[in-house]
């Protein structure tokens, strides 16, 4: 097990921390820092971007060879840890605490310390981790006028006013696949400088929503309205992306009830539940997303486009992406796209 004590004022510092212990380097591009590793502890990176308001955001994309922990005090500015883990997991405990809650893949949590305390973050070897964190830094988030937070429930309520950082508070939510939606958009945003942050910073509010979300409805003992359990939701996750990498594949729900092993009807509820869409607009959507970014960032015509996607018909691919975009794919492609 290899251990690093922390003890930082912000993000970055402990960013700088990790990489005089763990060896790597420290980059900054337009307010991000990304601290990247490939040595014989590990390989990858991790980023923070801090906002103005109050929120800092962290995300690993990282594989540690040897079991790892950060024991960190964080006293000087002590967030609320709103964290998901997308691949992989990790472990948290307090200090006066002998054993660690494991946060699973797909799972959220929720976790802050009392001042002067620490808090111990586990990460296994060998784990292609993929985790994000936002925290949420109390006394300057709540200085914006914007964020009013009189609507949380009780529990969150007190745990946003705890500026003295009297109190400990931990909530292990259960698997959450919107949270792993938008987290995946974040990692696919392609924009430099300003866009690029404008962007992440607003994927970033919608993660910590859904945070919150999860939580009012635990809160409230209120359940998601499915007959699907846990592993199943993780199946129509699996199938989602094997669409999304294989569009031009010809895709049909008995096909994909006969490979999965779910039913057709549980097939429909999930992709229902988890992209608000049936599996056959499931796969129009993302046909047409993956057109329209061709058209940007590609020199195929319109009719190569439509065969890479897996449509037959031009007609019928103008017709559907008309509908959707309100401007048809040359119209898009002349006044929208780059070629």
């Amino acid at each position: 097990m290899r251990e690093i004590v922390i003890n930082s004022e912000n993000l970055k510092q402990i960013l700088y921390q990790i990489q005089i212990t763990f060896g790597g380097e420290v980059t900054e591009n337009w307010g991000k820092y990304t601290y990247t590793i490939d040595n014989e502890i590990g390989k990858g990176s991790i980023k923070y971007i801090p906002f103005d308001w109050g929120i800092n955001y962290l995300q690993y994309d990282i594989t540690f060879f040897d079991d790892v922990s950060f024991i960190i005090d964080a006293s000087a500015y002590n967030p609320i840890h709103f964290i998901y883990c997308l691949n992989g997991f990790m472990e948290h405990r307090f200090e006066h605490q002998t054993e660690p809650n494991r946060i699973e893949q797909l799972q959220s949590a929720i976790i802050t310390n009392k001042e002067g305390c620490f808090n111990y973050f586990y990460y296994p070897k060998n784990s292609e981790l993929e985790i994000c964190s936002i925290q949420v830094l109390r006394k300057s988030f709540l200085k914006k006028r914007i964020n009013n937070i009189s609507s949380l429930n009780q529990k969150l309520y007190s745990v946003f006013l705890d500026t003295d950082y009297d109190n400990r508070f931990s909530y292990f939510g259960n698997y959450n696949l919107k949270i792993g939606e938008f987290f995946k958009k974040i990692k696919k945003v392609k924009e430099k400088g300003i866009i690029r942050i404008l962007k992440i910073q607003g994927l970033v509010l919608q993660i910590l929503a859904t945070h919150i979300t999860e939580h009012d409805i635990a809160t409230n003992k209120r359940k998601l309205n499915t007959s699907l359990n846990k592993d199943e939701l993780k199946i129509i996750r699996k199938y989602a992306q094997k669409i999304t990498k294989n569009i031009s594949k010809d895709f049909s729900l008995e096909t994909l009830s006969t490979e999965s092993g779910l039913s057709q009807a549980k097939l429909q509820e999930g992709f229902k539940l988890l992209y608000g869409r049936t599996v056959t607009e499931y796969i129009r959507h993302v046909r047409l997303e993956s057109a329209r970014d061709l058209i940007i960032n590609s020199d195929l015509n319109i009719s190569e486009i439509v065969y890479t996607i897996g449509f037959s018909s031009r007609s019928y691919f103008s017709k559907i992406f008309k509908e959707k975009y309100n401007i048809s794919p040359n119209e898009y492609k002349n006044n929208v796209g780059v070629h």
